[in-house]
């Protein structure tokens, strides 16, 4: 079950649309609304406090554990929003990452608690990636930023592969599979035709040589997932090539900076 709330919503403007009006030269910000997501295991209760507190417990326990319980809610957020963007026919759908969130809360509680956000107990949990030494984490901000500017004043150029694997990436991700392969099929072929000689490296060589022999099972799943849904092979070699793909995507960007 999904909850969703907004906190501090400052009030909702007229369907009218307004005249242009004089504004203050430095206007105070106006108030930001915040969501709240809370996914609640409505139809996995549990028999009692002690169970509860066993589970929160464990699920807090390491980053692998904490990764699996905050992927789970991320995913049936992203699902909701997708619903809604294929519901209202939105071209621009959201999706959210757990990066993006103010404060990731695990916990238990009552039902009426947890569907006010509130828990008989609850951990904060960290889900910001590890970053190893402060010079490493200002390396990789500022990378993607010197890109950004690159590409906004035209010195560089993303490819069309690029956009096409992120596209799978999400749908996979999401448990679209039958979108991932026919986004990854024409990923991959943008790939191969954009990126095959773009370094001099043994290793980007042979990445390519087997993205290329991968091909043919990518090709196979997209024919399939226009029918019915992907059979856990098909999915396995779909997960398989995108990882490659962006494998060859990740080593061009670190040896071209």
């Amino acid at each position: 079950m999904l909850v969703i709330q907004t906190l501090a919503a400052p009030p909702r403007p007229s369907r009218r649309r307004r005249k242009p009006r004089d504004a203050e030269a430095a206007p105070t910000p106006p108030e930001v609304p915040v969501a709240r997501a809370t996914a609640i295991r409505a139809f996995e209760p549990f028999d009692g406090p002690e169970e509860a507190a066993a589970w929160l417990a464990g699920a807090t326990a390491a980053e692998a554990s904490i990764d699996v319980v905050v992927a789970t809610g991320i995913a049936l957020l992203n699902h909701a929003l997708h619903a809604q963007a294929v519901a209202v026919a939105d071209p621009y759908p959201a999706a959210v990452s757990p990066e993006r969130a103010v404060a990731v809360r695990l916990g238990y509680g009552s039902g009426e608690q947890t569907a006010e956000g509130a828990y008989s107990e609850a951990r904060e949990v960290d889900v910001h990636p590890p970053g190893g030494s402060p010079r490493r984490r200002r390396q990789e901000e500022v990378r993607p930023q010197e890109r950004v500017a690159g590409l906004l004043r035209g010195r560089e150029r993303a490819d069309v592969c690029e956009t096409l694997l992120l596209r799978a990436r999400t749908d996979l991700d999401a448990g679209r599979r039958r979108e991932a392969a026919l986004q990854l099929r024409i990923g991959i072929e943008a790939l191969l035709f954009e990126l095959s000689e773009a370094l001099d490296d043994a290793d980007h060589a042979r990445d390519v040589e087997a993205l290329e022999k991968r091909r043919p099972a990518v090709e196979a799943a997209s024919e399939r997932a226009l029918r019915s849904d992907l059979a856990p092979e098909a999915e396995r070699s779909v997960r398989e090539a995108l990882e490659l793909a962006e494998r060859i995507l990740r080593r061009r960007r670190l040896l071209t900076e």
